[in-house]
């Protein structure tokens, strides 16, 4: 368990934070620009003198109370930026090894090739950093990070410089590391999206405070939390949305279909390359695309329609926001976003059963 307890004031911005993270997984540091997320993770790094306690699992890195204050440079960490920060007069490989003699013994004893593979760059080895693209450099980034044998991985918004071609390259990537790496990883970001195909574990900062914390499904599900659902934010993205951990059941070779089933219910999602029976998946369900009806629709082009009910309703002045458990109490959680009309003239209110048409799922 990671353990950070901090508080940092400047003249126009405080930090006070108490949070346990797991020890494994990837953790995102979410919230608007401004909220203490890169503070947060400077902190944690050593990088920033903010008084409290930082602990690594059984290992101490900070606890003012005691006079400990374990250097950045002596923390068994690797810390990626949005810029991949790499020496432009070495080769691929110089790089890596430079990270290595850098990290000491516990680096040298660690085999890079399975770090090579996890992240696709042994094709890159000898070619110099001004001839990378940008999503490879962030790649190699990585790598050199990883090729020190950090016990954590800390990671300051990596995709932030790259465009939608590039993230769409590396993304991939990180979510090998998140399947396959049994170290905790900090992501730092301010997009949803990276979030809901990333993270297994979530931190909503606001002002420099946790808003909120715990497993991912959980707090996208709530309807509760202005960062995740933009809830009197005029013009921002509706992001709200939920992130269902499932399982590929049956193929639809004809239509290019897939039947993914979770603990309370199924879909029908479009096929990905190279997606076995049995293999798990990560939808991201937006709640735009989730509509309610009183009965079951009759010929109707949505082909996923879901039993639900009603949890919560949240009402602004033009929209609804409601919480769902699919298949009845204690299901799968959606959250369905409609018409405050609609809403009111369907009466929908907590207990009421539902059929939940969703028009699209975004599988990751």
């Amino acid at each position: 368990m990671i353990e950070a307890k901090l508080q940092l004031q400047r003249r126009d911005f405080s930090l006070e934070v108490a949070l346990e993270l797991p020890a494994r997984g990837v953790t995102a540091l979410f919230g608007p620009s401004g909220c203490g997320k890169t503070t947060l993770l400077r902190a944690i790094a050593g990088l920033e003198r903010a008084q409290g306690r930082v602990a690594m699992g059984e290992a101490l890195w900070q606890d003012d109370a005691r006079g400990v204050f374990v250097p950045t440079h002596r923390r068994p960490l690797g810390y990626v930026i949005q810029e991949s920060a790499l020496f432009a007069h070495l080769d691929v490989q110089g790089n890596l090894a430079y990270g290595r003699k850098r990290a000491g013994d516990a680096a040298q004893r660690l085999a890079l090739e399975p770090v090579i593979e996890l992240l696709g760059i042994g094709a890159l080895m000898r070619r110099r950093v001004g001839t990378l693209s940008g999503g490879e450099r962030q790649r190699v980034a990585i790598a050199r990070a990883l090729a020190t044998a950090p016990e954590a991985l800390l990671m300051d918004e990596p995709l932030a410089a790259l465009d939608a071609a590039r993230k769409a390259e590396i993304l991939p990537y990180l979510e090998r590391l998140q399947r396959e790496m049994a170290l905790p990883i900090l992501y730092v970001t301010h997009s949803l999206d990276e979030v809901a195909r990333l993270a297994d574990h979530l931190v909503l900062l606001q002002g420099g405070r946790v808003q909120a914390a715990g497993p991912l499904a959980e707090l996208m599900a709530r309807t509760d939390l202005p960062a995740l659902v933009r809830r009197g934010v005029p013009g921002a993205p509706d992001e709200a949305g939920v992130v269902i951990e499932a399982q590929v059941l049956e193929r639809d070779e004809a239509y290019g279909l897939v039947r993914i089933g979770f603990s309370s219910g199924a879909l029908w999602v479009g096929e990905a390359p190279g997606m076995a029976l049995g293999q798990r998946v990560r939808a991201h369900v937006l709640a735009r695309d989730v509509s309610l009806a009183r009965v079951p629709p009759q010929e109707s082009t949505i082909v996923n329609v879901l039993p639900a009910l009603v949890e919560q309703v949240q009402a602004d002045r033009g929209t609804a926001l409601l919480q769902l458990a699919v298949g009845g109490l204690g299901g799968t959680r959606l959250l369905a976003r409609i018409t405050r009309r609609s809403c009111e003239s369907l009466a929908l209110k907590p207990g009421d059963e539902v059929f939940a048409q969703i028009k699209g799922v975004a599988l990751m």
